[in-house]
């Protein structure tokens, strides 16, 4: 479902100068990583004659380097606000600061770099299929099915939801040392959100689900993608939290952890409003709790068990974090592997409309609970509604009528979510409840 431009212009923003943390980084190999120009030939990935010679669309390389925001993550580096970031933290040249580097570019070891590898490439290919020595001749052969290349050869399985949101989640909410820390972001690296299937629809596709597709990898519905995207999320950002390195500076704590918006409003916006799933007073600053919400709202209809013992345990992060009632590596675990289960538990569900449904009505009624007093939250809610739209509409689980009623519902979640500073919570719940009204 298309998105207004707006909208659309501030998620493509933020693929195109990072997230939080590196973008699109397979797990750590010893391989040699080849570069994007050992894919770019003509008959392989490279076609500019638009004439298929196999079961793929072979122009691949192209729509990556001339419509991929990754291709222009390193020369996104060497512009303005690369240069005013790297003035303020007082490194010479981001295009050579490995803080940036392993954001914006498939920063391996020198030693695991070949002949045709250039870091100025970007994000490219290998950033997000892994390192090609191994695999790259085996694929190119066209004689090795797919399993066989991910099994045994190393190609890594972007189609399967729970590896891709690992792979991309691992990029853009952060990991281990690829890490955007409020300091990173006080010198001028935008907020950054995330959402797994929303992303995916927003960047151009260099491959088509078609008969041939289905043969070879895994087909799963974006409202998948979805719900494990933000299961994964929630349990990296956990993971996270619980590592030292991740402490902050001086008296102050990590704050990038906290939702910005507690902080940075006008403080003659008078928007504070009590949140029973937070628990917290007003005057505190609070963890950005917006996966939690959305995980709350899938677990209700999936997992109800699960849902309520994550509501007890974001409840007790909070109150650890803001209030000092527990201890926050501790509390932290316990929301993490909640939803490490329940990532696994979305990832072997197959969703349907009445699914789909329910969930919208979760969703919405977490704006009656107060939830989306926080704009991180609506703006999560409203990429969720877009992505449950989105399949329902693709799989025909709706008819035109309905789709219909329904983009309009969705495009006053986008005008109520449009502009972060004018962020209004009560002209935010009215359309999401219009969202529900429009899905009989």
């Amino acid at each position: 479902m298309k998105r207004p431009s707006t909208f659309l212009g501030m998620l493509v923003a933020a693929l195109l100068l990072a997230t939080v943390p590196a973008i699109a980084q397979t797990p750590p190999s010893t391989d040699v990583h080849l570069g994007v120009a050992s894919c770019a030939g003509g008959p392989c990935h490279g076609n500019t004659a638009g004439v298929k010679n196999t079961g793929v669309l072979q122009n691949e390389y192209l729509t990556w380097q001339r419509l991929d925001k990754h291709a222009k993550a390193f020369t996104a580096l060497q512009g303005e606000l690369g240069k005013r970031i790297a003035r303020n933290l007082g490194i010479p040249a981001a295009e050579k600061a490995q803080v940036c580097l392993d954001c914006h570019a498939d920063n391996v070891p020198a030693e695991q770099r070949g002949v045709q590898f250039q870091i100025s490439d970007g994000v490219g290919c290998e950033a997000c299929h892994g390192a090609g020595q191994k695999w790259l001749g085996a694929h190119a052969s066209g004689k090795i099915p797919h399993a066989q290349l991910v099994g045994e050869f190393g190609l890594y399985p972007t189609d399967d939801p729970l590896a891709r949101a690992k792979l991309c989640v691992g990029c853009h909410v952060g990991s281990g040392s690829r890490f955007v820390t409020h300091r990173i972001m006080g010198a001028g690296h935008p907020r950054m959100p995330f959402e797994l299937e929303t992303f995916t629809q927003i960047e151009p596709a260099h491959y088509q689900i078609d008969a041939t597709y289905k043969k070879r990898k895994t087909v799963a519905a974006g409202v998948q993608f979805w719900a494990v995207g933000q299961a994964v999320a929630l349990e990296t950002l956990t993971t996270s939290l619980q590592d030292p390195a991740h402490k902050g500076d001086g008296l102050f704590p990590e704050l990038v952890f906290f939702d910005c918006d507690a902080c940075h409003h006008p403080t003659s916006s008078l928007r504070w409003e009590k949140r029973a799933s937070s628990g917290l007073g007003p005057g505190l600053p609070h963890l950005n709790d917006a996966n939690a919400v959305m995980l709350r709202a899938i677990a209700a209809r999936i997992d109800p068990a699960a849902g309520a013992e994550l509501e007890k345990a974001v409840l007790a992060l909070h109150g650890a974090l803001s209030e000092g009632k527990g201890v926050p590596r501790t509390d932290a675990a316990a929301v993490g592997q909640i939803a490490h289960k329940l990532a696994e538990a979305f990832a072997a569900h197959d969703f349907t409309r009445d699914d789909m449904k329910a969930m919208v009505a979760a969703l919405v009624a977490r704006g009656t609970a107060g939830d989306y007093v926080d704009y991180a939250a609506a703006e999560q809610a409203t990429m969720a509604f877009a992505s449950i739209i989105y399949t329902l509409k693709t799989d025909n689980l709706i008819d035109a009528k309905q789709a219909g009623a329904l983009k309009s519902a969705l495009d006053q979640c986008y005008a109520a979510t449009q502009k972060e500073e004018a962020y209004q919570p009560a002209k935010f719940v009215a359309a999401a409840g219009a969202v529900g009204r429009s899905l009989p």
